[in-house]
């Protein structure tokens, strides 16, 4: 099948083999239908590229499934598959998930080995970047997730850890912090009001549900973009130098975001991995009174094509602010999980976001799990082509 990642530089690209996450779901019985859209090397919150054009939001056909797994998110959502597999190195798998109304989670770095994905997953992008399943139900994540995991060579993270599903009475002796938004970046009043609905859900199944938000994620934040945006871009700049005139303007916007700051010298890179590892440390320490945190997945539903700023209690929210919910646990390398549970004004799904420290993608789940059924069964888009 094609491996184009959504650029004229791969166009036609059809790969020889299957990746190894690709292989266990047919082993498990899978039907692989197809690769879907994304946006141009996946480094953009909007599905959008040269090659196939935009994805569009089920929910709302001028608006985006979000990206880069855009397509696989509107493709699940509008019931063209059961589920899939996406990627995320800043929000990738959760936000298009949270726009389009479907569940999906960012694993621990390794727990699915990221063997065969491209951009390859080395240096910068190893440390932030995942492969995970997506699917309607928390229930689908999970058989995905038990096929998919386990180590592989090609995956520099990987490690050995064994299934561990908690039993319930395990599961409800969880401390569960919330919080309705960072203090720095405002959230929509609909985001909040599902966080809340998520906490007084939880609450209600029997765990302990309390306020509080770590210390350390504006510290993440910027960490993030010096790894993601800065050493990222210095790692695809060899692949587009000299063919700039064939990008997508999604990527060539993000281009000049990067062209904007200095490139790293060694001692800005290394200095950037020692306090990633500090924010980690101090961050985990907090999580050990709330091993389960409860937030919003970004200051917005899914927003209109094209839009890149948009106005919370008369406070400008700039492109990549908005994300900022996500990319904290691409930083810290920790395991999300969203569920949908709200709607906003337009009609539009809300998700929340679940995470527990790292290797501990069942608790993320068994919880997610436990919220979905609080929530009611899954609501599909009512669509319309017109």
């Amino acid at each position: 099948m094609r491996c184009e990642a959504g650029t004229r530089l791969r166009a036609g690209l059809v790969s020889t083999r299957d990746a190894p996450l690709v292989s266990r779901l047919r082993k498990a019985g899978a039907i692989i239908l197809g690769t879907t859209n994304t946006p141009e090397l996946l480094m953009a919150w909007e599905t959008d590229n040269l090659l196939y054009g935009r994805t569009n939001n089920p929910w709302d056909l001028s608006r985006t499934p979000g990206g880069s797994s855009g397509g696989e998110a509107a493709g699940i959502a509008s019931g063209c598959s059961a589920g899939g597999v996406g990627s995320d190195g800043g929000g990738s798998i959760r936000v298009p998930a949270h726009f389009s109304g479907i569940c999906g989670l960012k694993p621990t770095p390794g727990r699915i080995p990221a063997t065969g994905h491209f951009p390859t997953s080395v240096g910068p992008f190893a440390l932030l970047g995942v492969v995970g399943p997506m699917a309607r139900t928390v229930e689908d994540l999970k058989v995905l997730f038990e096929v998919m995991q386990g180590p592989d060579d090609g995956d520099p993270s990987a490690a050995p850890v064994p299934v561990r599903w908690p039993s319930r009475d395990d599961l409800k002796k969880l401390r569960i912090g919330y919080f309705e938004d960072d203090g720095r970046t405002p959230v929509t009043a609909e985001t909040s009001a599902a966080v809340r609905t998520a906490a007084d859900a939880l609450s209600h199944a029997g765990f302990e549900v309390e306020p509080f938000r770590p210390e350390g994620l504006e510290s993440a934040r910027r960490l993030w973009w010096q790894l993601f945006g800065i050493a990222g871009g210095m790692l695809l700049g060899p692949m587009i130098k000299g063919r700039e005139s064939e990008l997508s303007p999604i990527l060539k916007q993000f281009s000049s975001w990067v062209a904007a700051e200095p490139f790293h010298a060694g001692q800005t890179l290394l200095d950037t991995w020692i306090m990633r590892d500090v924010v980690r440390m101090q961050v985990f320490s907090q999580m050990r009174e709330y091993p389960i945190l409860l937030c919003p997945v970004a200051s917005i539903p899914a927003f209109r094509h094209g839009e890149r700023s948009w106005k919370i209690d008369g406070q400008t929210i700039k492109y990549l602010d908005a994300w900022s919910y996500s990319e904290w646990f691409n930083l810290l390398g920790t395991p999300a999980a969203v569920v949908p549970v709200g709607r906003s004004n337009e009609g539009l799904p809300i998700g929340v976001q679940i995470v527990a420290r790292p290797w501990q993608e069942e608790l993320v789940l068994s919880v997610a799990a436990e919220l979905e059924a609080q929530r009611g069964p899954w609501q599909a888009p009512d669509i319309n082509l017109e």
